[in-house]
């Protein structure tokens, strides 16, 4: 007896076996994806960004830490109109500049750089992950389908070919979602984080 074909038998089963589970994830991950586009959406809807605000308070900062007069600075920083994140870190930054703590500033800036980069997580994998679990969930039905097909069971080819194109689809919708949002919002947290290192600089003196 060949131990080829036990190595085989166990190969088959085991891939076999990954059928449901791969399924379950891609339903996840749909549900994952449509609840992403709601916080694209709400997001995209809060996104305001005024150039002529940022440059308005920016020098207004600088010339009040020129005159050491920081809580005026700290003010001036907390009244800044612009996106949510970097408005949240203007008035996290205020906070700090007032106790005249500049340095950790530089600090707080590095933990909004993390924040965006695990917000843009969530997106990534889904890009990355989704098509793999189709390609996987395209694959695994193939030998049921073929073993089918030789014995004349139509039906059964006809069932596993519908779970295989089905889970294709899903895969790459899951998987497109993820990656329009993870274009998107890293656009988007670029300019934000651009904006950022010039408050950031403006603090520091470095502008």
């Amino acid at each position: 007896m060949s131990v080829v074909s036990p190595l085989f038998e166990v190969m088959y089963t085991f891939s076999s076996a990954l059928l449901y589970p791969v399924i379950i994830l891609l339903i996840l991950f749909i549900v994952a994806s449509l609840v992403l586009i709601g916080e694209f959406l709400s997001e995209y809807s809060k996104r305001s960004r005024d150039v002529n605000n940022l440059e308005h308070t920016c020098n207004h900062v600088e010339d009040n830490i020129k005159d050491s007069a920081y809580e005026k600075a700290a003010e001036a920083l907390r009244n800044l109109k612009q996106n949510h994140i970097v408005t949240s870190f203007s008035r996290d930054a205020a906070d700090h500049l007032e106790n005249q703590r500049i340095p950790s500033i530089e600090r707080i800036s590095g933990e909004y750089e993390i924040r965006m980069a695990k917000q843009l997580e969530h997106t990534k994998i889904i890009a990355v992950v989704a098509p793999m679990l189709g390609l996987m969930g395209t694959l695994i039905p193939l030998g049921p389908a073929l073993i089918g097909l030789t014995e004349g069971n139509i039906v059964q080819l006809a069932n596993n070919l519908m779970v295989a194109f089905a889970t294709t689809v899903v895969g790459l919708f899951a998987g497109s979602i993820g990656h329009v949002l993870t274009q998107v919002r890293r656009r988007w947290y670029w300019q934000d984080m651009a904006d950022i290192d010039y408050i950031l600089d403006t603090i520091e003196g470095k502008r």
